[in-house]
């Protein structure tokens, strides 16, 4: 069970622990959406922060399962430099939390500009995203008081594994939970006690160890560096000293196991699900560690909690 009681993240808590009832109502109505991939040649996906991580999940989703090309778009393509890309019969998702990023916006505008298809997937309705996409996929989780995104990460992985496989996962339990808050009991001192914290993940997991390395930086102003494990072995493991610690999704690279005290190693027998049980899991390694330091995870220094950028 959790151990410390503080108002410190008291609304982190709460969204994290309304995931458990949130995920399982939600997954219906996430199905309605139906996309033909035959109809595809290419899959472009636009998002920031949080989003970006779970389009991350999506590419890999949507090439191991409909085996079409899927890129992250580059939106800055369009709104620094004024350039407008070609693209063949492509899907446009957009993933905003809240809509209201204007440079997502604008590559799906673009998309629809080329007669291409396009989608949404946020939780607000009447959202720039929204009104712009042909469809949307409306997450309706509530609203979010905690900066950091927690049921909107969540739910957003949900709505891509269900966009692409069109069944529902299995869902996280009340009793997940109680072994995240534990986990995060236990590793979080060693984490704020680090030099260097590096998030590792590959394929399905890589969008997770980005997300944990994110969520670290602006909860508990962790510095934190996520890398596939695959790139972690074309030099960052240089960096490896006593004072390392790494958050590991899947497989333990090699050069870890000997530090393994320090590896924080989260795996799963079914990894194509795993990004949406971890998401519990790393929200609480952030706000755990965000308590021993003494910071709000409610409301991190220098941010807010809908970001607008071109």
């Amino acid at each position: 069970m959790y151990h410390i009681a503080m108002v410190l993240g008291e609304w982190m808590e709460r969204e994290i622990e309304e995931q458990i009832e949130l995920l399982p109502a939600r997954a219906d109505s996430y199905l309605k959406t139906k996309i033909d991939p035959s109809d595809f040649d290419l899959v472009v996906i636009a998002a920031r922060g949080s989003s970006d991580n779970v389009g991350l999940y999506l590419r890999y989703l949507v090439e191991t399962e409909w085996q079409i090309p899927a890129l992250m778009a580059a939106p800055s393509v369009q709104t620094v430099y004024g350039k407008e890309l070609r693209y063949p019969r492509t899907l446009g998702i957009g993933i905003s939390q809240s809509g209201e990023s204007p440079d997502v916006t604008a590559v799906i505008a673009s998309l629809n500009e080329q007669g291409q298809k396009t989608l949404a997937i946020t939780n607000e309705p009447d959202s720039p995203l929204a009104v712009t996409a042909h469809d949307t996929v409306l997450l309706d989780v509530g609203v979010e008081k905690c900066v950091a995104a927690t049921k909107t990460y969540s739910a957003s992985l949900l709505a891509a594994y269900s966009l692409v496989l069109q069944s529902k996962p299995d869902f996280p339990t009340k009793d997940w939970l109680d072994v995240c808050k534990d986990a995060a009991y236990e590793f979080a001192p060693g984490i704020d006690a680090a030099g260097i914290v590096f998030a590792l993940g590959r394929g399905y997991t890589f969008g997770t160890a980005c997300e944990t390395a994110l969520k670290l930086m602006e909860c508990a102003l962790v510095p934190c560096k996520s890398y596939s494990t695959a790139d972690f072995e074309h030099g960052p493991k240089a960096l490896l000293s006593p004072n390392t610690i790494a958050i590991v999704y899947g497989k333990m690279p090699e050069v870890l196991k000997e530090m393994s005290e320090r590896v924080f190693n989260a795996q799963s027998t079914q990894e194509i699900q795993s990004p949406i049980w971890h998401a519990m899991l790393l929200q609480c390694l952030a706000l755990e560690t965000a308590r021993i330091r003494g910071f709000d995870p409610d409301s991190p220094p220098n941010l807010s909690k809908i970001t607008k950028t071109l």
